[in-house]
């Protein structure tokens, strides 16, 4: 797969009946949805799911999102989300990244970037991350070298 950066977690998705939209292909929406499910699947195999986020107090939330939508998709169709966290300040902004590839001939067909900020989970309130959000997050941020 010809990868916009090195060593994605790859969350393999396939869209069924459900996600086609009238014009049958699969619904933008969805799409936001599978980056969620990936989103999350990439922080815990990173070692930080949502009871950690709860024992911090801590959580990294959607500030702003953009995607592009380059090809359609359709049912059936083999697909795999590639993830990364490429951009920290290392103490409240973090830059997810999102590239959605199709298998059968390594077209991507979706491109998508979060902009993340930690807040406090009582108060909704950016707050700095924990050492513990430092210690697992930090290190699986790649460069930002891919062209716009």
């Amino acid at each position: 797969m010809n990868w916009d950066f090195p060593t994605p977690h790859i969350h393999p998705v396939t869209p069924q009946l459900a996600d086609i939209d009238g014009l049958d292909h699969t619904n933008n929406a969805v799409y936001v949805r599978w980056c969620e499910q990936a989103g999350w699947a990439h922080s815990e195999a990173l070692g930080l799911d949502l009871a950690a986020y709860r024992r911090l107090n801590r959580a990294m939330a959607i500030q702003g999102a953009a995607y592009d939508y380059l090809l359609p998709t359709g049912l059936g169709d083999e697909l795999l989300l590639g993830t990364w966290l490429t951009a920290t300040d290392g103490r409240l902004t973090m830059e997810r990244r999102f590239q959605l590839v199709r298998a059968g001939d390594g077209a991507t067909v979706m491109r998508g970037r979060w902009q993340l900020v930690c807040i406090e989970i009582d108060s909704g309130k950016p707050r700095r991350m924990p050492a513990e959000f430092c210690d697992v997050y930090l290190p699986a941020v790649v460069g930002t070298e891919r062209p716009a």
